[in-house]
């Protein structure tokens, strides 16, 4: 058995990713309800504080799979320290706690500028008994995690699409060899992509799922 297939996070991982799957259908149909001109304000926007503060009540999380796929990353290669861009509910914030606490502890830094998503995170962090392995960091990423960031294992970026390339270049002075980072809807930002798919930037990267570009630092 392991932290994510054992009680109490087990059975609040399925709750959370019902929970999200109800969330992404309500979202599915909201949009199809919006008028033409709302298309405009998306995901891909220059102006993300206005979209994703409209999105404070939707998950916005990773897929099970995707989930999944982190914890095997860190727990697989022993990671100690990780970041996460965009805590939201905190369903692949605690993918990661759980192993980082079987690989006998270590440190994750996620941030996260919507103060409700974070109450709701904290609460499952608790629920989990997972919260004394994460830092939770209130504000704009570009902020958050422009400080104290210590040498990196695994990233996880799902936040604010068009902030990929500039989140990656803060972090990349902390990336050790053979840090791993999982970009969620990758396909959303080329820049990133552009960046992460060309081994002279010091990269290998494949699409993986379908959703979810995979890179490893070399």
């Amino acid at each position: 058995m392991s932290t994510l297939t054992a009680p109490p996070l087990a059975p609040l991982l399925s709750r959370l990713i019902a929970d999200a799957a109800a969330s992404s259908e309500k979202l599915r149909k909201a949009r199809a309800q919006a008028p033409p001109d709302a298309a405009a304000l998306g995901p891909k926007s220059g102006d993300y504080l206005t979209y994703y503060g409209n999105m404070k009540e939707y998950h916005l999380a990773v897929s099970p799979q995707t989930g999944t796929l982190l914890y095997m990353l860190a727990r697989s290669s022993g990671a100690r320290s990780a970041v996460e861009f965009g805590t939201s509910f905190g369903i692949s914030t605690l993918h990661i706690a759980a192993a980082l606490k079987d690989n006998g502890g270590g440190r994750l830094i996620t941030t996260e500028f919507e103060s409700s998503k974070i109450a709701h995170a904290r609460n499952n962090l608790q629920a989990a008994k997972l919260q004394e392995l994460v830092e939770i960091r209130e504000g704009d990423a570009l902020q958050t995690l422009a400080r104290d960031i210590p040498s990196i294992d695994l990233v996880l970026l799902d936040g604010a699409k068009p902030l990929y390339l500039k989140v990656l270049k803060l972090l990349e002075p902390q990336l050790r060899t053979g840090a791993m980072l999982v970009a969620d809807n990758a396909d959303w930002c080329p820049e990133y992509l552009e960046r992460v798919r060309n081994p002279a930037n010091g990269y290998l990267s494949v699409p993986f799922g379908g959703d979810v570009e995979l890179s490893m630092r070399l």
